[in-house]
């Protein structure tokens, strides 16, 4: 977190460039029985012929209004979702794309298994570091991570829903009996005992209350208290005390009746000492959405009004890109993970940040990898594999790693949990670390939490936030899942509404898309493509559009030479909407141009297919 150091130093030189557009303890037997999985090798398949180029009817079909139902995710009822499109016909997997899904499968189970492993009997709760069971040091953020962890394996048959209402249930009435959470307004220290429920002082002053674990917990909560709604009397209980622990949490304590924003931490002892009020872009605007969503204890808009009052709220560039809302650099990858593990960057929008949280986050993805691979010491050995600047373990200590700031060490979090931005480049790192170094730096649960090739130094441990916050943003790229989960609470929506933020109002075309940019032998950027590679559940490409009318829009594809090469036609309403589309390509890393149009309007977005 944030608050492990007190000040956060970057080195302010940046040349400013051209901005463009875009710019499965309590037993592991709980565990259901997994065939054992062969060592992944991959190989080249060969794609589909090119297909004969369809005919449109498009002029007709704009005539045609949308009757068809939208798609619904299961629990989803009035946010919206991407219409998933038709697709070209029956899809049939080939070896690569069976091979990437096993991977991410492997993946996803093996870093959910920190949480249902590596925890506390007493408690349930998550280790804060695999090296500290002797301490009984437990993390309440990184266990919220690890509950809506728990939700996922769920719903992807790794435990079955029995054994995880159990786990989630231990940990609430644990919470809800064995903690200081009474003197301490509702909330929970950044580290408690996990046999005792005992707070753990994380600093001098810092003994007491921290508000940001405390909201990381209660999303994590929160979504399980979405998930699990079968009336049976455990998943009664269940809900029933997350309800009372939410209830509990005094936010409006912690504005310390100022009325001009939350503060970090309050303790008995120290009182508001540590004077840390959350404000700019971190990783704690799901503080602000909980504090404005409490049906007991809220605070005032006025109050969350400091949130955007500074400069770390303000855009920043770097690597040619622009990013609308961030700290210097952008900052740290986990910005735009923690909070986003409920939060749905897709549906969100506000006056500092008009193209949207999506477009915020897959630019500070785009901008972290730039920086690694354009302008980061040669030294340090970064490529298109081995990329990603956040917190983590380093070589003689713990740091906070942002572009500019950063001592040439990788944690695979970073990618990894950038799953839902930038995807092909997440894969890219995945694959390189099974690859490559998988004999140094996958353990049983996952990648091991960072290493350095400058330093030929491979970390042998975990830390809970960040392995954690990876199956949680894997699933959220796979299904939406949490996303959906979290979105539709009631309180949620309130809580969004009060601070201000809004889905995206319609805009023709590919606004939530963010192309890669090319850095130019003259020094200019300019825009690149965008890489896709195939969703790992659907075996499709995927790129998300939106149309301002409801009607029929045609897509075509074409070469650098300008032939066509394929043609779609889909059914769009007004709003978001998913082309979805089969390989049909036969040569790898082809520069294409895809071409979206309607009567009214034609918008181009530069491909490559994977």
């Amino acid at each position: 977190m944030l608050k492990r150091f007190m000040s956060f130093m970057a080195v302010m030189a940046l040349v400013l460039v051209c901005a463009v557009q875009g710019s499965a303890a309590e037993q592991a037997s709980q565990v259901r029985a997994e065939k054992k999985v062969p060592a992944l090798t991959r190989t080249k398949t060969a794609s589909a012929p090119v297909q004969q180029a369809e005919k449109t009817a498009l002029q007709k079909a704009q005539k045609q209004a949308i009757k068809g139902k939208e798609t619904k995710i299961e629990k989803e009822k009035s946010i919206p979702v991407l219409v998933p499109a038709k697709a070209d016909g029956p899809f049939q997997p080939d070896s690569a794309y069976l091979q990437d899904r096993e991977l991410l499968d492997r993946l996803q189970r093996d870093t959910f298994r920190y949480m249902w492993e590596h925890t506390f009997a007493e408690s349930g709760l998550a280790y804060e570091d695999s090296r500290n069971k002797a301490s009984g040091q437990a993390t309440i953020g990184g266990t919220g991570f690890g509950v809506s962890a728990i939700v996922a394996a769920t719903e992807r048959g790794w435990v079955s829903r029995e054994s995880a209402v159990d786990r989630i249930l231990k940990i609430c009435i644990f919470l809800r009996d064995k903690t200081d959470r009474a003197n301490l307004h509702g909330a929970f220290p950044h580290w408690l005992n996990g046999r005792t429920g005992k707070t753990i002082s994380f600093s001098e002053k810092d003994d007491g209350a921290d508000l940001v674990e405390t909201a990381f917990l209660m999303q994590g909560l929160l979504i399980a208290r979405a998930y699990f709604t079968d009336d049976s009397a455990r998943e009664r209980e269940l809900r029933d005390i997350i309800t009372q622990l939410w209830h509990d949490v005094d936010w409006h304590w912690f504005t310390n009746s100022e009325n001009s924003g939350l503060y970090w931490h309050w303790s008995p002892g120290h009182g508001f000492g540590m004077g840390m009020k959350i404000t700019g872009f971190n990783e704690a605007m799901a503080a602000y959405v909980l504090a404005l969503a409490s049906p007991t204890h809220p605070i005032s808009r006025e109050a969350a009004k400091f949130w955007y009052s500074t400069d770390e709220y303000q855009p920043k560039t770097g690597n040619g890109y622009t990013i609308e809302a961030a700290n210097a650099y952008a900052g740290c990858m986990f910005l735009s993970h923690y909070s986003f593990i409920g939060l749905d960057p897709r549906r969100m929008s506000d006056s500092f940040v008009k193209r949207g949280y999506m477009v915020r986050n897959t630019t500070h993805a785009l901008m972290n990898r730039a920086y690694c691979l354009e302008s980061a010491p040669a030294e340090h050995q970064f490529s298109e594999g081995f990329w990603g600047l956040t917190a983590c373990d380093i070589k003689d200590g713990y740091r906070y790693q942002s572009a500019y700031n950063e001592v040439g060490t990788v944690a695979p979090t970073a990618a990894l949990a950038s799953m839902p931005y930038v995807p092909e480049y997440a894969m890219r790192v995945l694959w390189n670390i099974h690859d490559n170094y998988k004999k140094k730096l996958w353990g049983k649960f996952g990648p091991y939490d960072a290493f350095s090739l400058k330093d030929k130094w491979f970390a042998s441990s975990y830390l809970a936030i960040d392995q954690l916050a990876i199956p949680c943003m894997i699933e959220n790229y796979r299904s939406g899942l949490l996303w959906s989960l979290f979105m539709n609470i009631p309180e949620v929506k309130e809580g969004l509404g009060r601070m201000g933020v809004k889905p995206l109002a319609p805009s023709n075309g590919f606004p939530q898309v963010v192309p890669a940019l090319r850095l130019t032998d003259t020094g200019m950027y300019v825009v690149d493509a965008l890489d896709l590679r195939r969703h790992p559940d659907s075996g499709l490409y995927v790129i998300p559009y939106c149309v301002e009318q409801n009607g029929m829009v045609a897509f075509s594809v074409k070469d650098s030479a300008g032939n066509v090469l394929k043609r779609f036609t889909r059914e769009a309403r007004r709003g978001d909407n998913s082309l979805e589309f089969e390989q049909f390509m036969p040569v790898d890393g082809q520069v294409l141009m895809l071409t979206m149009r309607t009567a009214d309007f034609v918008a181009e977005l530069p491909i490559r297919l994977h």
